[in-house]
């Protein structure tokens, strides 16, 4: 994370939010906190934040839910980290369970759950199917800001219909390379990547969460060495996920690729994954 992160997001909460959490990390990170009595939605947050020329991103704290919003005049809407309800609860219900390219990519099937490392959490989605479909993920996200996105939405989906999905899932925030170079032996089955890509197309950036990635998190420069120490930590395959045109990681080539639609997933299989199955 850069150390200029002052420079580019504040703290704002409002009444009925977790204030103390909300300061805390405003002070842990060195980022200006303010108290908004009058904030009643994220739009008003933003043009509020606009009017007082804050730094260009905003970590808005509002009642259970903590979202990135962009205090710049047309901003697009925000970011945040949910797995209660629209696409988090509808890929639940109706992405195709094993069926789906990332869990034949992570090995599932009949009696083989794998546990998995998922060392660019993000936003958490593609873990959270993998929590849906019985896996053990560990996430880890170098980002504190999108962490705290992270968080959040695991506290509040705590104690709510997919509470045993979420119970499966566990989070650090911790720089993969470093972390993954620290352990001593190895830490899940499968290690799951999906490193920001550096895109070359410039509509790349009208997605807004890419916009927000790349501004305060930045591209991974450090993919080779990600890969690396994942092949030395993982048990049995680490899978990358690529854009489906996308170049391969620097480094040994994949066992294989299941490609879809506009994603690829290289695999790099270690071993079988046969000795997991439950008999």
């Amino acid at each position: 994370m850069s150390s200029d992160l002052s420079q580019k997001i504040a703290v704002v909460a409002t009444p009925d939010s977790d204030l103390e959490r909300a300061r805390q990390f405003a002070e842990s990170h060195g980022l200006t906190f303010s108290l908004e009595q009058e904030v009643q939605t994220i739009a008003s947050c933003s043009q509020q934040a606009a009017r007082a020329s804050s730094p260009p991103y905003i970590l808005f704290y509002q009642a259970r839910f903590v979202s990135i919003v962009q205090s710049q005049k047309g901003a697009p809407g925000p970011v945040s980290a949910c797995f209660l309800g629209g696409k988090a609860e509808h890929r639940r219900k109706f992405g195709g369970g094993r069926g789906q390219l990332i869990a034949r990519a992570a090995g599932l099937k009949n009696g083989i759950v794998p546990s998995v490392l998922d060392a660019t959490a993000g936003l958490g989605r593609d873990a959270f199917v993998l929590a849906s479909l019985g896996c053990k993920v560990q996430l880890l996200e170098r980002s504190p800001v999108i962490s705290e996105l992270l968080s959040c939405a695991l506290q509040t989906a705590k104690l709510s219909e997919i509470d045993d999905i979420v119970a499966r899932m566990t989070l650090e925030t911790a720089d993969a390379v470093g972390w993954l170079n620290a352990q001593t032996g190895n830490v899940a089955d499968v290690i799951y990547l999906d490193p920001m890509y550096p895109q070359r197309d410039k509509s790349s950036l009208v997605k807004k969460e890419m916009r927000v990635f790349k501004e305060l998190v930045g591209t991974d420069g450090d993919d080779a060495a990600l890969l690396a120490a994942a092949l030395d930590k993982a048990r049995y395959r680490i899978v990358v996920k690529r854009p489906r045109k996308g170049v391969m990681i620097e480094g040994p080539a994949p066992t294989y690729q299941l490609s879809g639609k506009s994603s690829r997933y290289d695999i790099y299989a270690l071993k079988g994954l046969d000795s997991l199955k439950v008999r």
